[in-house]
């Protein structure tokens, strides 16, 4: 998708009462999702400027709307949004509450048809077709679901009804915070005509540059324009695909996902780390982080892999392949502290460490493969699960997440760091 900032926004934000006959895709787009979430939780930042993100180093998560009116905007360095808005709350991110809040919203949405397609944790298209004799109208369906989600989750969503794809994500985006906008079938190229090039999927700075060179700045301007001057400017291919949003065609289907297939967990530093134990420490978090949130969701992993950033911000990476799925956060540990001891490193200045968990698979389709040779089974890798995680689970989900952590972590917490993502 091109910049959902580019869209110009609506004065007024519900604007659902067009005609929705054959705009069976909605686009559900949740407003400010990772700062809604931290006021949902504290209420009494609501209406103040809240900034998701971390450490001096990081940068912008999510900003709530109040934020945003100073000019905070995601990806922002942290440093940088706080001379826009010296008075800004900032939180640092809470993943597993995000996951858990996203999965609650794309409940709902099943709730109304198969047929979703997740974009984000926060976003999702929906293609309707199928459930208006069950549930009603297009605009119906897009009204039952902000309601549900207001009412249910205490959030707020914004939802754009259309009949391609590309079109009703546009739509959410022009009625965000909080609305509802139906671009009719017959209104389709009057809704597009007015925007500006830029918001459109493809039109990136690099290609901006030359349709900006061409006089084209509006989708209008782009419609007007022969495909073979399109062409000598961006290539063949994308000028055919502009070419076609151009004209409201966008024939993608809603492609249902499946299961998430890798997970990870990084965090920038304020200092460099220039210890090897220091390092071990901030693997050893990760991989605290990632097996809870796998055990959490059922799944298991059969690949490791670690991600260093150094102060020069070049970075490696390196992934292994384990004997058996884990969700152990022991296993996760070792494997990470064996990649990153294979790095070999003299004197490191490590600006980021990560860890990363891939070949995710539900842990009751894992079979364990029995053996009669116990010396090797002896010798293997480190058991797939760990009789100390399942303890600590219990304990924190009885007395709160903290309740009880690694005592090597207890240090770690004294580490200046923010979460990158």
């Amino acid at each position: 998708m091109g910049r959902s900032a580019d869209v110009p926004r609506l004065s007024t934000r519900s604007l659902g009462e067009g005609d929705d006959s054959g705009c069976v895709i909605l686009h559900v787009d949740m407003d400010a999702f990772f700062a809604s979430v931290e006021i949902r939780r504290r209420p009494e930042l609501a209406g103040r400027p809240v900034i998701v993100g971390g450490g001096k180093r990081g940068v912008v998560a999510a900003a709530s709307y109040p934020a945003r009116t100073f000019g905070v905007r995601s990806a922002m360095p942290i440093g940088q949004a706080l001379r826009l808005c010296p008075t800004a709350i900032v939180l640092p991110p809470d993943r597993e509450q995000y996951a858990t809040a996203s999965a609650d919203v794309m409940g709902i949405l099943k709730e109304y048809t198969p047929q979703v397609e997740p974009l984000s944790l926060d976003e999702a298209f929906l293609d309707v077709s199928g459930a208006e004799r069950l549930h009603g109208s297009p605009r119906k369906i897009a009204a039952a679901i902000r309601q549900r989600v207001a009412d249910e989750l205490h959030l707020t969503c914004s939802v754009g009804v259309a009949k391609a794809k590309f079109v009703a994500k546009l739509a959410s985006a022009r009625c965000k915070p909080d609305g509802l906008l139906v671009v009719p079938a017959a209104a389709t190229l009057q809704f597009l005509h007015p925007l500006p090039v830029t918001v459109l999927a493809g039109v990136g700075p690099s290609t901006a540059e030359p349709l900006h060179r061409l006089g084209i700045r509006t989708i209008a301007d782009l419609s007007a324009t022969p495909v073979d001057v399109l062409g000598r400017a961006v290539g063949a291919n994308a000028a055919a695909h502009l070419s076609a949003l151009a004209v409201g065609e966008d024939n993608r289907p809603v492609a249902p996902r499946e299961r998430e297939r890798s997970i990870s967990a990084d965090r920038t530093f304020e200092r460099d780390l220039v210890r090897h134990d220091d390092v071990r420490r901030e693997l050893l978090r990760a991989a605290d982080e990632l097996s809870r949130r796998l055990r959490g969701r059922e799944l298991v992993s059969q690949r490791v892999g670690i991600k260093v950033r150094f102060a020069d911000f070049s970075t490696v990476t390196r992934v292994r392949t384990i004997d058996r799925s884990t969700n152990s956060t022991d296993v996760l540990y070792e494997v990470g502290c064996a990649l990153y001891e294979d790095l070999a490193l003299d004197q490191p200045r490590i600006r980021l460490v990560g860890l990363k968990c891939e070949r995710l698979m539900e842990q009751q389709q894992v079979h364990e493969q029995l053996s009669f040779d116990f010396a090797s089974a002896e010798k293997s890798a480190s058991p797939a699960s760990s009789a100390t995680d399942p303890v600590i689970d219990a304990a924190n989900a009885r007395f709160g997440q903290g309740a009880v952590v690694r005592g090597t972590l207890l240090k770690a917490r004294a580490l200046p760091t923010s979460q990158t993502r």
